[in-house]
């Protein structure tokens, strides 16, 4: 018989594990430095009498909201000082080993934004920041990362470490192009996008669960092989058949009613089949993680496989399937490269972005409604470095590209605290 020592919760230090009552001053430490250069370069960088112009809506929107004017000095100063107050309250929240809602992030976010499009735009008289714009863009820049963060979640839930997420991007990016070329139906590429994802994602679940190949490095084998090899098709094929890689572009779908609303229409409900699918597959992932047997199925093997074995669970088929469900996934997401955003392919395209979705799985704590929220950081980030080369910002072109990686090692190393991966990634499971 053994017995568990059990500390009694109060209210001043509530039940938690050991391990989560030691203090990380890592988190405070970044968001207040962040929080000075804001100061410094976005506060008091900026002219005094300088104004920045917002536009908000649009004309077809059900009712007119006006532009809105600025000053950029004094209030990028007021924001700065915000997220620094923010930031000793991160310091408090770590002194008195309290847990740190998510609310204090996200107000932390949004006035550090707020004051660097103050500043890019303070004395820009004839050129104002779509807002709308601004959002729509995030939204659609976060799709790619957002179904590659629900491939890594599926697979790392089940035990398996997808790095190949980048590969399958490709793939899935490479087929649509072809089969809706060929079809001339943007549909039939978006069917056929998971259907190349999942084939790279049968061959990492081979080499991974069933002959125990250390799965990052067949991760990383896997990402050059379809890069090659597409770089390869492309060159040979394509290349010489220009009727297969053409620019054949998903329609927009407008929901009637909701795609007029002020900002949240045009941000959320006027896009195209693909934005859609992004929502259903995170709502429907969320439901069967947390509420299905499927779900509990999968999160026991990758939490404690020994003990799923002995309840009747086949461990290693259980991988090898959610590893090929998370590579067609992550195809999906590939699809947005070409049908989704109508271009036709091109080599390497994906840009790296696979990567960032693992961050982006990392930083949700590996729950689709966290992967999808990163996401639409990673994804805001990149806009906003689009945004600030159309109007000019003295901001060098060369950190305006590297604006979406600073944010994910930022959002990584500051943001994701002690989350903990489940127990039995990347371990073969030997019967």
């Amino acid at each position: 018989m053994t017995t568990t020592l059990v500390e009694k919760p109060t209210p001043e230090a509530p039940l938690v594990h050991q391990a989560e009552l030691k203090r990380s001053w890592r988190g405070p430490i970044i968001l207040g430095v962040i929080a000075l250069v804001s100061l410094i370069a976005f506060g008091f960088g900026s002219k005094s009498g300088d104004q920045t112009t917002f536009s908000i809506a649009r004309p077809t929107d059900y009712f007119e909201i006006p532009d809105l004017t600025i000053a950029s000095q004094p209030t990028a100063i007021f924001l700065s000082l915000l997220a620094l107050a923010l930031a000793g309250v991160a310091a408090w929240y770590v002194q008195s080993r309290r847990k740190q809602g998510w609310w204090l992030s996200a107000v932390f976010g949004v006035a550090i934004l707020l004051s660097l499009l103050l500043w890019a735009g303070a004395g820009k008289e004839n050129t104002d920041i779509p807002l709308t714009l601004l959002l729509t863009l995030g939204l659609l820049r976060a799709i790619p990362l957002a179904f590659g963060a629900m491939a890594g979640m599926v697979c790392e839930r089940s035990g398996v470490i997808n790095i190949a997420i980048e590969g399958q991007l490709l793939a899935g990016a490479f087929l649509a192009a072809v089969l809706s070329s060929a079809t001339g139906s943007p549909y039939i590429g978006l069917l056929a996008a998971p259907l190349a994802g999942a084939l790279v994602g049968a061959a990492l679940a081979m080499f991974a669960v069933k002959y125990w190949v250390d799965q990052i490095v067949v991760g990383v084998v896997l990402n050059v092989l379809v890069v090659g090899l597409t770089n390869f098709l492309f060159g040979t094929l394509l290349r010489d058949n220009s009727n297969l890689n053409q620019s054949i572009a998903l329609e927009t779908l407008p929901i009637p009613i909701l795609s007029k609303i002020p900002i949240l229409g045009p941000v959320l409900f006027q896009g195209n089949a693909l934005v859609y699918l992004m929502y259903a597959v995170v709502i429907v992932l969320h439901l069967m993680l947390f509420k299905s047997r499927w779900g509990l199925r999968m999160r026991a093997v990758g939490e404690h496989p020994k003990a799923a074995d002995t309840v009747g669970i086949n461990v290693n088929r259980t991988r090898i399937r959610n590893t090929i469900f998370g590579g067609a996934i992550a195809g999906l997401g590939g699809a947005f490269f070409t049908v989704a955003s109508g271009l036709a392919f091109g080599k390497e395209m994906t840009s790296g972005l696979g990567y960032i979705a693992l961050a982006a799985m990392i930083l949700g704590r590996w729950t689709p409604k966290g992967a999808l929220a990163a996401a639409i950081l990673f994804g805001f980030a990149d806009a906003l470095r689009i945004q600030l080369g159309i109007i000019g910002s003295p901001i060098p072109s060369q950190f305006l590209a590297m604006l979406p990686y600073l944010a994910t090692i930022f959002a990584v190393a500051g943001l994701v605290g002690r989350s903990r991966p489940p127990a039995s990634e990347g371990i073969p499971y030997k019967k």
